[in-house]
């Protein structure tokens, strides 16, 4: 499915606010009057969550804008993340305009800083109080987990990097804990543990039970499901690391 299409399928709150108003710049010619999904045969999608998907989708690129440039470098490693990424959910032919997106973003953020330097932190800003005040919990903390990997994706998180991630997650309406959180996911230590499940090492074992099914309900993948298959999948993938981490904590403590 190209990308016009996609995002003809926005609705509710992505057509208004600083979303709806960076998605006139960034879309251009790729958006079009239609309040559905088309499909590539030109049929309309009947999917009641289309629109859901695309403005949950559109809002991460938006939000993918000010982490990738967060280092003041725009990182072939983290252009390509998000390639698959459209490439997986919308096909081969959703990639270059999805990046055309994302390259309008940069430029209309280098037009709105030429006048004053803090207009596009702000607009992201306040982007961050439209998603929170539309978007489930749930979603946010999956399209929170999707910047991290973006920021992870070329090896190396940068302190600009982790800056940018904890200011967007605020904005959004979510904490610095959970973006440590996710940035210790792929880790291996007992540490790296326990910063997964929020908790210090001095937590006690009943600390630690009560922790792990807080995030176990929080990031549980049937939370995301109306929002596509791929990313129920990658949310699926995130519980497996958070029971990982779970299990290297039980262990070291001999808990059951």
């Amino acid at each position: 499915m190209k990308i016009g299409k996609w995002i003809g399928g926005l609705v509710g709150f992505m057509t208004m606010g600083p979303l709806g108003a960076l998605a006139g710049f960034a879309l251009g010619s790729l958006l079009d009057n239609s309040t559905d999904t088309v499909t590539e045969d030109g049929t309309q999608d009947s999917d009641p969550y289309a629109g859901q998907r695309n403005s949950f989708l559109f809002s991460l690129l938006v939000m993918a804008s000010y982490i990738i440039r967060a280092d003041g470098r725009i990182m072939h490693s983290e252009m390509e993340f998000v390639r698959r990424f459209l490439r997986v959910n919308f096909g081969e032919a959703a990639v270059s305009e999805g990046e055309q997106i994302l390259l309008n973003l940069f430029e209309q953020r280098k037009q709105m800083d030429k006048t004053n330097p803090m207009a596009f932190r702000n607009t992201i800003h306040e982007c961050g109080a439209q998603i929170a005040a539309n978007l489930s919990y749930e979603e946010r903390i999956q399209l929170l987990d999707f910047l991290v990997k973006i920021a992870q994706s070329d090896g190396n998180v940068c302190t600009e990097e982790i800056d940018a991630l904890k200011e967007v997650a605020l904005a959004m309406r979510l904490s610095e804990k959970e973006v440590e959180s996710m940035l210790n996911l792929r880790g291996n230590s007992l540490d790296e543990a326990y910063k997964v499940l929020e908790i210090e090492p001095t937590a006690t074992d009943e600390e630690v039970r009560a922790a792990y099914r807080k995030l176990a309900l929080k990031h549980h993948p049937d939370r995301v499901a109306t929002l596509g298959e791929d990313v129920k999948k990658a949310a699926e993938a995130k519980f497996q690391l958070i029971n990982d981490a779970k299990e290297r904590i039980y262990k070291a403590r001999g808990m059951k």
